[in-house]
């Protein structure tokens, strides 16, 4: 199968079923063509691209029933940015999707202050033809300093597939965060989440804002720490960093959201040093799993702990070691 340039010309044709007379033109055709959104076939019908019986019509105008429709659209380019070759770690790969595992400290989109050296940059010099598709395919985001795996949609119907999955809540995603203090349990942060009044770089849980879920359970404890995993429900602007906080358990390293360091009590010189020496919110995305697109196989991709993570874990967990070691000579004595 051949990927799609901005050039290649997308044809298709269907008959109006006599069962939907009286309903709207725009909301017929999303039936009569789900690979595609909603939005984007109002956009064709209003230029012209989608045709009700040979003429032109609003998306708002109704169906008589048994009308032939006739879509003949051509894919424009979405993006302007440029490509750049950036390597990126490529977990799966077909035709419909790419998924990658994004490195700590990689930008997904371009934006002020990040003109290039994105991750979109990136995809657009792996696959020149995902120029044709908004925001190149991304179809969820990570935060710059977040690492693990992504999905990136090649096709538009598999855009549109990836976005209704998230939407309706069946993508699994999981991932590891190390957060300050220790907890006994897992649980689940059920509070809404929308941007800071004052701060507008911040989210913030706020009782008017959009639901988000987050489902938490223990991975690891250490003296002063703990590693848990956790589980998306909902997709919101920094979910697990602003629930996690809102639990007054911010993740490690959190420029943002986690407050000024705190070392434990008779910390080694070796873990002050990791301690201090990690920059990046201390979270990863661990596990996808999502709905081939078009087979509807389920694909699951891990992206591997990176090693900064790996290095923390091992500090935390030989600085509880030591003390339990030395609270069991105390104990002897």
């Amino acid at each position: 199968m051949s990927l799609p340039s901005p050039d290649d010309a997308i044809e298709r044709e269907a008959r109006v079923p006599e069962s939907a007379a009286g309903r709207r033109f725009d909301a017929v055709l999303a039936e009569l063509f789900p690979d595609f959104s909603r939005s984007r076939l109002a956009g064709w019908i209003r230029s012209g691209e989608v045709l009700l019986d040979g003429r032109q019509v609003r998306p708002r105008d109704p169906v008589r029933g048994g009308e032939q429709v006739r879509l003949a659209a051509r894919l424009e380019v979405e993006t302007d940015a440029i490509a750049q070759d950036i390597p990126l770690q490529v977990l799966h790969e077909d035709a419909d999707v790419l998924v990658i595992d994004k490195p700590a400290g990689l930008v997904v989109h371009p934006g002020a202050g990040n003109a290039d050296g994105t991750l979109v940059n990136a995809l657009l010099h792996r696959d020149p033809a995902l120029a044709a598709l908004p925001r190149a395919g991304i179809v969820h985001r990570l935060d710059k300093d977040t690492s693990g795996v992504m999905v990136v949609a090649r096709t538009l119907q598999a855009q549109t597939a990836l976005v209704e999955q998230l939407s309706a809540r069946e993508v699994h995603r999981q991932y590891l965060a190390v957060v300050v203090g220790a907890l006994v349990s897992g649980g689940t942060a059920d509070a809404p989440i929308d941007r800071h009044p004052r701060d507008r770089v911040k989210m913030t849980v706020r009782e008017d804002g959009r639901d988000a879920v987050t489902h938490y359970r223990l991975h690891e404890r250490f003296r002063a720490h703990t590693a848990l995993e956790c589980r998306l429900e909902t997709g919101r602007t920094h979910q697990i960093r602003v629930h996690m906080a809102h639990l007054k358990h911010p993740i490690l390293g959190d420029p943002l959201y986690g407050g000024p360091l705190r070392l434990p009590k008779g910390a080694s010189d070796e873990l002050v040093a990791v301690l201090r020496g990690f920059r990046r919110q201390a979270l990863h995305a661990q596990t996808l799993e999502f709905a081939h697109p078009s087979s509807g196989e389920v694909v699951r991709c891990s992206a591997p702990v990176p090693a900064d993570m790996l290095a923390l874990l091992a500090a935390l967990r030989e600085d509880a070691r030591a003390h339990a070691e030395a609270g069991d000579g105390s104990r002897r004595r």
